[in-house]
């Protein structure tokens, strides 16, 4: 039998890890529908009352035995602001001894620096916020890259994508069109992507719908998924670990 395990927040732990993930907006948990974040609404969920950081995280946690919060901050992804550090803390506050990473559209050094300043958890690098590679590679394994797709369309530098060199030890295979959709893991796209890297942790985000889709990526070789709706709607559950 596949152990699901817990992953601390540099990663690397045995087992296959499961990371339940927080989307933020406007200081408050919004429910990820399609990676169409325009529509993404306050999270009605009964893992906690209403839709506050700190209570949802807290929730996450009792749903799952998890060492590792993964944070989208939509408002720096997709409007540019500064991330949002109260949320962050309320989060860390709430959960504490567990690691948090952290996506908030960073695009700058300075930025990123003053992000690992406050001690708040690990960036998340996504593609779809860069120019170029200068970043990821600047930043080594102090981060965590996300190539992120949406609709099978590569998002941001080709060269992120194409060349496994230039990824540190940890990457996370991004398919926003399968986010709370529940349409299950893209394998082939992660098997291909494993294969170019076979000594990177490779992480699925997008369309886990249970404990069978982690047999199966655990099975292909995968490090770890991403998983947030199969969560709040019970399909995957404390037991299952």
């Amino acid at each position: 039998m596949t152990s699901f395990e817990r992953v601390g927040d540099a990663a690397g732990a045995p087992g296959f890890a499961v990371i339940p993930v927080l989307d933020l907006r406007g200081g408050r948990v919004v429910r990820a529908r399609r990676g169409e974040r325009a529509t993404y609404a306050p999270i009605e969920t009964p893992l906690a009352k209403g839709s506050d950081p700190g209570a949802v995280a807290s929730g996450l946690l009792r749903a799952w035995p998890a060492r590792c919060l993964y944070v989208a901050d939509l408002d720096a992804i997709i409007d540019g602001a500064a991330p949002d550090l109260a949320a962050l803390r309320a989060i860390a506050a709430a959960c504490p001894g567990t690691g948090l990473w952290v996506d908030a559209g960073f695009a700058r050094a300075v930025g990123v620096e003053a992000f690992l300043a406050e001690g708040l958890g690990r960036p998340v690098i996504g593609t779809e916020s860069q120019e170029d590679a200068a970043l990821v590679t600047a930043l080594g394994d102090r981060a965590v890259l996300s190539l992120d797709t949406r609709g099978g369309e590569r998002m941001g530098p080709d060269s992120l994508h194409e060349d496994a060199t230039l990824w540190p030890a940890d990457v996370i295979a991004m398919t926003l069109a399968s986010v709370g959709a529940g349409s299950g893991p893209d394998l082939p796209a992660l098997a291909a992507i494993r294969a170019r890297a076979p000594s990177r942790r490779v992480y699925a985000a997008g369309g886990v719908r249970g404990p069978e889709d982690l047999r199966a990526l655990a099975a292909a070789g995968i490090a770890g998924a991403l998983v947030a709706s199969a969560l709040h709607d019970g399909t995957l559950r404390r037991e299952h670990a």
